[in-house]
């Protein structure tokens, strides 16, 4: 038992709106006047910040806890997510704890030899949250009701019981089948979690509400679980938690600037209004093992851009600039580059690129010790060959906070100030005695150990497109690089954690689910 009150958002399967409702729920209490903190027990993602350790240092959380925290008000800790698991290819996972890489495991060996440390981390920090703030939003992951997880499922099961939580369970409407995912969910429950769950959300719908009513009817006589609200389908804005919220790269690759892709959700930024042939498109090579591409979100949002995801056999003809993403495996995303021909056809292309840790180490000339990235014993792999640097891994990895001056140059020319990011990488990069190609521009134009030639960016800097000059810079270079007039930013637009907070007050009945103490 906590003193704090615990509200685990779960669901009856991945990606059914348990983001968005926690950060709309952190906020709206946070406007109330309210201490409240986020947390997830467990986290499976590739899209990581940096946050606050309990030593002091530097380390890791997903990246919807570090959202959730912003949302919350409140300054982003590892003790959010005490637990993250970044899947690395080849059946493992990169294990996580306290915001420090503690393995490389299967799931095996995962559940044999760390997870009782893991629960034991999870509980110590959601015991701090719970010593510090009056709420907890705790966010589950997945479907609650994974059968054969039962017994080691640290997000949801665990969770709810040592948390003391009460559980408010999401289904996603527009997948089809939401009353049978719901009743499904309910009966594979443990009874002791089934007598916690206060009610339900119908999220994702579009539509007149009436027309629910006798389906919510009928399965809340079946169940006694109350429906206590109906979320429209309304995208707030905030940063993506997995590769599901990618855009299908089946529907990124072949439309042409004079297609009709106002309502393409292959497309991110397409539903802005601006007209097509007034736009830019920011290519992005969808990599095997892609990460942190909540990077390219902030682009998304300027008007006039789009943001394409697309596939490694892509013609970069219909494309404005690149943006090369990070990666898990930097090695192997670059020989699944290679292999489909991608490189050639990055080195004919004549805008501007920017690589961003991952991306900006497979620019390089060569990767060397590639074999501790990579799989198998590989010693030196050739890089794209666009910057004139080398990159050496190690096992050694830096997590860090980062505030860096900006020397506006290449593809953010006319930038100035200073910009706040993270770093998350292993491997060291160096600019090369023999420049090859077009030389540096500068070498630190954007953090320790960047370089831009007239056309080409590299940084390790993630959220580098958060900082308005640089955003700003780029997407002018984008706009002047096609030979277009950029449109006028949007004006008064709210901002992401206000409209999911205006989602949960105006669709969910706190009260249902025992906050309505926390004021109206």
């Amino acid at each position: 038992m906590t003193d704090a009150d615990t509200v685990l958002i779960a669901g009856t399967a991945s990606h059914v709106g348990k983001s968005t409702l926690a950060a709309g729920l952190c906020r709206l209490l946070a406007r109330r006047g309210v201490s409240v903190a986020p947390y997830k027990a467990q986290n499976m993602s590739n899209n990581a910040r940096v946050a606050l350790a309990p030593d002091g240092e530097w380390g890791e959380i997903g990246v919807s806890q570090h959202v959730q925290a912003r949302a919350a008000e409140t300054v982003p800790t590892t003790d959010a997510n005490p637990v993250l698991l970044k899947p690395r290819g080849g059946g493992e996972s990169q294990v996580i704890v306290d915001g420090e890489a503690v393995a490389n495991a299967p799931a095996s060996a995962y559940y044999d030899e760390h997870w009782d440390d893991a629960r034991a981390a999870a509980v110590a920090a959601h015991e701090r949250l719970a010593a510090d703030h009056d709420v907890i939003v705790a966010e589950g992951a997945g479907s609650i009701a994974e059968i054969n997880l039962r017994d080691r499922d640290l997000a949801n099961v665990e969770c709810a019981r040592f948390a003391d939580a009460r559980i408010l369970i999401a289904v996603d409407i527009e997948r089809g089948g939401a009353f049978a995912s719901l009743y499904g969910t309910l009966e594979l429950l443990p009874d002791d979690l089934r007598e916690r769950v206060a009610g339900a959300v119908i999220t994702k719908f579009r539509g007149d509400p009436e027309i629910l009513e006798p389906g919510i009817a009928e399965i809340e006589e079946r169940t006694g679980v109350p429906v206590v609200g109906v979320v429209p389908h309304d995208d707030p804005g905030l940063p993506a938690e997995d590769s599901l919220s990618l855009p299908d790269a089946a529907a990124t690759g072949g439309e042409s600037r004079s297609d009709d892709v106002g309502g393409d959700e292959g497309v991110l930024g397409a539903d802005d209004g601006v007209p097509e042939e007034e736009t830019v498109r920011v290519g992005v090579p969808r990599l095997p093992r892609i990460s942190n591409f909540t990077d390219l979100e902030p682009l998304a949002r300027e008007p006039g851009v789009r943001v394409v995801y697309l596939p490694l056999d892509a013609a970069l003809d219909e494309v404005d600039a690149v943006v090369l993403p990070g990666s898990k495996n930097t090695v192997d995303d670059l020989l699944a580059l290679r292999e489909a021909g991608f490189d050639e056809v990055l080195r004919a292309f004549e805008g501007p690129v920017v690589g961003v840790c991952g991306g900006y180490q497979l620019l390089g000339e060569r990767l060397v010790d590639a074999g501790v990235e990579g799989v198998g014993d590989r010693e030196t792999v050739p890089g794209v060959g666009l910057l004139p640097i080398e990159t050496e891994f190690s096992a050694e990895k830096r997590v860090e906070r980062v505030t860096c001056a900006v020397d506006g140059v290449g593809p953010i020319a006319g930038a100035e100030g200073r910009a706040t990011g993270y770093e998350i990488h292993a491997g060291r990069t160096r600019l090369l005695d023999e420049e090859k190609g077009e030389p540096p521009l500068a070498t630190e134009p954007l953090g320790a150990a960047s370089v831009a030639t007239e056309r080409v960016l590299g940084t390790y800097l993630h959220g580098l497109f958060e900082t308005e000059t640089v955003r700003d810079a780029f997407v002018e270079t984008a706009f002047a690089s096609a030979g277009r007039t950029r449109p006028d930013a949007a004006i008064g637009d709210r901002s992401p954690y206000e409209r999911a907070a205006d989602l949960v007050a105006d669709h969910v009945d706190l009260a249902a689910v025992g906050l309505d103490e926390y004021g109206t």
